[in-house]
């Protein structure tokens, strides 16, 4: 059975996190948060996002990117998200294990994370060139279901 994991680096708006939340038990995905968060997970906003999904959400909280980043490989192929990058999502036939990787709302993913990831760095492709990015909750629904649409797809 193809895992799929996401993992919100940092989040900094509650609400966000919880539709991410609601998002990924929609779709059987594990969501992994990195602190530090800009919220607490007891946040009445939180839970009100993630509605009463929030408690079955299979939730995983890391202390730093540097607990989490040696375990990517066990967890499957990561994925890095961001506005900048040269292929789209629409580029990469997605493998059976799966980690996409998103960062805060307000300035996304660290450089160095970027930098060292720059192959494996994706983006959501945008017609109007205005458009800088979509909200991180959006991504993350529109990410977490072309992986679910290709894994159908392949059978």
């Amino acid at each position: 059975m193809p895992s799929l994991h996401i993992v919100l680096v940092e989040p900094e708006i509650h609400w966000n996190t919880g539709n991410i939340g609601r998002t990924s038990l929609a779709v059987g995905a594990d969501l992994h948060l990195v602190e530090p968060l800009g919220f607490t997970l007891e946040d009445r906003h939180l839970k009100r996002a993630g509605l009463d999904y929030w408690p079955h959400v299979r939730l995983r909280l890391w202390p730093s990117w540097q607990a989490i980043e040696p375990e990517l490989p066990r967890l499957g192929a990561p994925f890095f998200f961001t506005a900048s990058a040269k292929r789209t999502l629409w580029d990469v036939a997605f493998p059976d294990d799966v980690v996409v990787v998103f960062g805060r709302e307000s300035v996304g993913l660290p450089q160095d994370i970027l930098d060292r990831y720059a192959e494996r760095t994706l983006r959501i492709p945008m017609v109007d060139p205005k458009v800088r990015s979509l909200n991180i909750s959006t991504s993350a629904g529109v990410v977490a279901y072309e992986v679910k649409r290709q894994w159908e797809k392949r059978g």
